[in-house]
C-alpha cells in the first residue's frame, strides 16, 4: 500500500494527538514533546515544501525557510509545544533550532501580548537570545 505524502505528514502529528489525551497529563505532555521533535526531524522538510506551496514562495528566492519546533512558555501562558516555519538568511536561518513562544495577559485577560523568537537552542532558558533577520510564517500547534 502506498501512501501519498500528505498522508506521511499528518499521519504522524494526528497518531500524537489522538494517543495523548489517554495517558496521564506528564506522560501526555512527554508523547507530544517527543511526538513533535521527531515530526519535525523526520518529515520538517516535507512539511516545510507544504508551507512554501501554501505561501507561493518563490523557489528561487534568496531568504530560506525550514520548519522547527515551537515551545510555549510564560506568565499565565498555555504550556504548549508545535512547529513553525521560520523564513530569513540562509546563514541565519541555520542557527534557529526552535522558537519560544512568550505569552503574558495583562489587566486580566482583556489583553494578550506574545513574542514569538527564533532562538538558537531547543529549550526555553532564563536568558533567551534571538537569532536575528529571521521571522516566523507558518505554525502547527497542539495544547498540552
Amino acid at each position: 500500500m502506498r501512501f501519498s505524502r500528505t498522508t506521511k505528514i499528518v499521519a504522524p502529528i494526528l497518531l500524537v494527538a489522538l494517543m495523548a489525551p489517554f495517558a496521564a497529563p506528564q506522560v501526555a505532555q512527554v508523547i507530544k514533546l517527543l511526538g513533535i521533535r521527531e515530526v519535525v526531524k523526520r518529515f520538517g522538510g516535507d512539511i516545510n515544501k507544504a508551507l512554501n506551496k501554501l505561501e507561493k514562495r518563490d523557489a528561487k528566492s534568496s531568504l530560506m525557510t525550514k520548519v522547527v519546533p515551537i515551545i510555549s512558555g510564560g506568565i499565565s501562558s498555555r504550556q504548549a509545544i508545535g512547529m513553525v516555519q521560520v523564513c530569513g538568511p540562509r546563514q541565519q536561518v541555520e542557527k534557529v533550532k526552535a522558537v519560544a513562544q512568550l505569552d503574558q495577559d495583562l489587566f486580566g485577560k482583556e489583553i494578550k501580548i506574545r513574542a514569538m523568537i527564533p532562538i538558537d537552542s531547543d529549550t526555553i532558558e532564563k536568558d533567551i537570545k534571538a537569532v536575528d533577520e529571521v521571522g516566523i510564517t507558518g505554525i502547527i500547534d497542539l495544547k498540552l
